[in-house]
């Protein structure tokens, strides 16, 4: 099932989510429809909060990517063949790497990118959707991707990481976006 994404300006995605355990209810539907709706958005991650549940879970296909770009295109920070999975209670062990800009852009900010400064690998401890515990290090555009996706279960935007004026410049879209005043290709929920 498609579910609506929460956009940008609802408390929920402001909220640092919480750890689940196996016996959490409905959990492999949940997974299901989160990559069902990540794909029917054209995204490459999604972030439970972004479904409006507080939860540590969010779901990633990076392998698309690659699938989806020539050889010339894919620069330095390349990772192929990228990584398609479920992460619960992810928690990162490290950050390593160089810092590099990518233009980064969000479902629940939808038709704003931006280049945000990240480092080029992550390792993280998670567990997957039969619970079992991995702990794995992530480089280039999946790093990426997880990071971004991890900053939504800490309550963290990409908006966080430019620079105050250019967020005062995005202040008229963010609020567009907040009032329901855009026209997407996929369903969305607007604060009231």
């Amino acid at each position: 099932m498609i579910l609506p994404i929460v956009a940008y300006g609802s408390p929920i995605l402001r909220k640092v989510c919480a750890d689940i355990t196996p016996e959490y209810s409905g959990l492999e539907k949940l997974t299901a429809d989160m990559t069902e709706t990540m794909y029917n958005s054209n995204g490459v991650g999604l972030a439970a909060p972004q479904i409006n549940k507080e939860i540590r879970l969010f779901v990633l296909d990076s392998e698309q990517i690659f699938a989806n770009q020539e050889e010339d295109e894919r620069g330095t920070y390349a990772d192929e063949p990228g990584v398609k999975g479920v992460f619960i209670n992810a928690h990162i062990v490290q950050l390593e790497g160089d810092e590099w800009a990518y233009n980064e852009g969000c479902l629940s900010i939808p038709k704003i990118r931006e280049d945000v400064v990240r480092q080029e690998s992550v390792t993280l401890d998670f567990v997957d959707e039969n619970f079992k515990p991995h702990r794995k290090t992530f480089n280039g555009l999946t790093a990426r991707i997880i990071l971004h996706e991890y900053d939504h279960l800490d309550g963290k935007l990409f908006i966080d990481y430019i620079s105050p004026l250019k967020k005062t410049l995005l202040r008229r879209k963010l609020d567009d976006i907040t009032k329901g005043k855009m026209n997407v290709d996929y369903r969305m929920v607007f604060p009231k």
